[in-house]
């Protein structure tokens, strides 16, 4: 059996404590210390691992002196607040410039492209909850079969249809449309198909979404493994961030339990190479819609089935834990926030009690499994830390 890292993504879960959050308009915010005041949340295995080590990771409770692993807190060097710009970062790529976003919706030309092309007009056009949008817009597109198109303060281009009225394959057709003009200065991070169904006023989203996202600008660590013919295994929407760059096996996902087994199961066939996880729910359905109780909920499940995935762990395996930004759900904003982010690892490799500490970039964690691996990373962003956490 060969090496592998398992890394896995709490979407959203910052720590707070970002240095430039005022700047971003997310100044006070901190995801887990949100949820870490409601009564519902407990997590004692990634309390175990380290979680409690990190500084103000978990404020309102006193900080642990000792772990299992390693942690660190994680400063992100781009200009974003994204999952695509986070999850890049993650991967070795620094974004200096944020991806285009459209408070005031897209320009007419843009618009008018996308309706030439796809022969549908186009509703709405502004930033919108995906919920509120089908209630607000859904007759009309069903009546007229109009694509529903909006974003957020994300950088995203969203399309809407009912699935009986724009069958699914061809909202992706749609969206690919959207993806090609979608470059250059409005090379949005992804164009996202949103189907939905049943009748009026009880719409609901299906889990068909699919995400067609910017290519990285340059290769990343999932490049650098393939080349290296290590293989690489995306679960969740990893697949789509990376444009499909550099992985090798993916499988989708309904949500973070369906991601949880997910995840076990490659661990129980894949025999190298990186596992790695998007758990999307803690983003989606709880941090965009300001559900703290949800979102300590889903953490709460989340660390309850750990040890599912602790036993499974190899000799040569090391379990990582982190996030891609933050997203608040106690703030009166719903979109993202400008966060530190946590980094847990854990293995038999991993010399337990290693404090990190404050690393620069989320890239760090690229270069460190590219030094596990013994790869070529000179062309990735960050700092190795493997040395200093192996045991």
């Amino acid at each position: 059996m060969g090496k592998r890292v398992i890394l896995i993504v709490l979407d959203s879960c910052g720590i707070g404590g970002a240095k430039d959050a005022a700047a971003f308009g997310d100044e006070g915010s901190h995801t887990l210390g949100a949820c870490s005041k409601d009564s519902v949340f407990s997590i004692a295995n990634m309390k175990r691992i380290g979680m409690g080590c990190i500084k103000d990771a978990l404020p309102y409770e006193e900080q642990d002196k000792d772990g299992a692993g390693a942690w660190a807190r994680l400063e992100e060097a781009s200009m974003g607040k994204d999952t695509t710009i986070g999850h890049w970062e993650i991967a070795g790529v620094i974004s200096p410039k944020p991806l285009p976003t459209y408070p005031n919706g897209f320009p007419s030309d843009v618009i008018e492209e996308f309706e030439k092309r796809t022969g549908r007009k186009a509703l709405c056009n502004k930033p919108y909850s995906g919920t509120e949008v089908i209630k607000d817009y859904g007759q009309e597109h069903v009546k007229t079969g109009d694509l529903i198109v909006y974003t957020s303060a994300d950088s995203v281009f969203q399309i809407a249809a009912h699935e009986d009225v724009v069958p699914v394959e061809e909202l992706y057709r749609y969206c690919e449309i959207a993806r090609e003009i979608l470059v250059g200065e409005h090379g949005v991070g992804r164009v996202i198909a949103r189907p939905f169904v049943g009748e009026y006023p009880n719409f609901e989203r299906t889990s068909n979404r699919h995400d067609f996202s910017l290519q990285p600008p340059r290769p990343t660590l999932l490049d650098d493994l393939t080349e290296a013919r290590i293989p690489v295994y995306g679960v969740g929407k990893i697949y789509d961030i990376f444009a499909g760059r550099g992985v090798a096996t993916t499988v989708r996902t309904s949500g973070n339990i369906d991601g949880i087994e997910q995840t076990i199961g490659a661990m129980e066939t894949q025999q190298e190479g990186l596992i790695f996880v998007n758990l999307v729910d803690f983003d989606m359905l709880y941090g965009h819609r300001n559900d703290v109780h949800g979102y300590a909920e889903a953490l709460t499940y989340f660390d309850d089935r750990l040890p599912e995935i602790l036993v499974r762990l190899q000799k040569d395996d090391i379990l990582m834990i982190t996030a891609d930004h933050g997203c608040d759900p106690s703030t009166p904003s719903t979109d993202h926030s400008r966060e530190n982010v946590p980094f847990l690892a854990y293995g038999d490799r991993v010399k337990p009690g290693t404090d990190l500490g404050t690393r620069k970039s989320f890239a760090d964690i690229a270069k460190t499994i590219g030094d596990y691996f013994g790869i070529n990373t000179n062309n990735l962003d960050g700092e190795s830390f493997w040395k200093e956490m192996r045991n």
